[in-house]
């Protein structure tokens, strides 16, 4: 069965066209929430056994202690995690004997400190900059990547605009992943670190990975079709779509897996890949090819050399 995937684009890239607005008034509205990493300042999690304070009473119990802009998020497996402007050691002592004290005299009760992360200011501008910049470079290897790859490809595209709709539709994942970041900070405190950004580099990757699939199959296929343009992109996308949503389904099962069964540290990262591996898929079937349909036919009626 051949699903008319190019002549219904309109109404896949209206789709993500909506997405994408959504995204990003959700990013002016709300931004990010970027976490210790970035902003700097301390995160101290703590887990109790056999007994569950509230956050009232843990806010309570350090409220002799002089922590700036103490922030108390509970978990979903007996731990809390605690942020707080950097601390001295003894501070951090001091928060520790506050937090111990709340079990104490509970039978079977126990406190335990499972890690602390302290970044200073100057280092999270700085891993906010090296983030960015990695970024930049990745796209633009990506770019030079594609355009070399097709370069024995000029018919009826120059080979330098498969890089481009590759390009576009890596804009349309990491913006739509940002997007739901945005509303995933502001309504349930989901923080921006850097394994997110591991995340959003991995996705970039993955994106165009499969991506690359589809526009090889064009590559393959151009040559010897006897259909226009449009149609060989159709056939294309067709003979890989199968393909891609095999490979990503898998990859987003063991990420659900880790998701529901993972621990704290790594759930956010997993979220991040969960959502940019779908949308990623989502866009290298029906975003890149129909951007190459698109922009070919808009050549061709401009009267443009294509």
């Amino acid at each position: 069965m051949t699903y008319r995937i190019i002549k219904n684009r309109n109404i896949f890239l209206g789709i993500s066209g909506t997405l994408v607005v959504a995204s990003i008034v959700a990013l002016f509205i709300w931004g990010l929430n970027f976490g210790v990493d970035f902003t700097g300042g301390s995160l101290l999690e703590a887990e109790f056994k056999n007994y569950q304070p509230t956050i009232t009473e843990l806010q309570d119990s350090l409220k002799d202690v002089k922590l700036n802009n103490l922030t108390i998020q509970s978990t979903t497996d007996e731990t809390f995690i605690l942020r707080f402007k950097e601390a001295s050691e003894t501070t951090h002592q001091e928060i520790l004997s506050k937090l111990g004290a709340l079990v104490a005299g509970k039978d079977g009760a126990t406190f335990k400190e499972l890690r602390l992360d302290s970044v200073g200011p100057s280092i999270g501008q700085e891993l906010k900059s090296k983030s960015f910049n990695a970024s930049v470079i990745v796209l633009i290897m990506i770019i030079f990547y594609i355009s070399m790859a097709f370069r024995g490809v000029s018919k009826p595209i120059s080979s330098w605009k498969y890089g481009v709709a590759a390009i576009i539709a890596l804009a349309h994942d990491v913006i739509i992943t940002l997007g739901a970041f945005a509303v995933l900070g502001h309504f349930y405190s989901i923080e921006i670190n850097t394994p997110f950004i591991a995340a959003i580099l991995t996705v970039l990757g993955y994106s165009v990975s499969d991506t690359i699939v589809v526009f090889d199959r064009v590559r393959e296929n151009l040559p010897k079709s006897n259909d226009d343009f449009e149609n060989t992109i159709n056939t294309c996308v067709n003979q890989t779509m199968a393909r891609s949503i095999n490979t990503s389904s898998s990859a987003m099962l063991a990420l659900l897996a880790i998701l529901i069964f993972g621990g704290s540290t790594i759930k956010d990262f997993s979220l991040a890949l969960l959502i940019g591996i779908f949308v990623g898929t989502y866009s290298s079937i029906f975003i890149a090819s129909p951007i190459l349909v698109i922009w070919n036919n808009w050549m061709h009626r401009s009267g443009r050399k294509v």
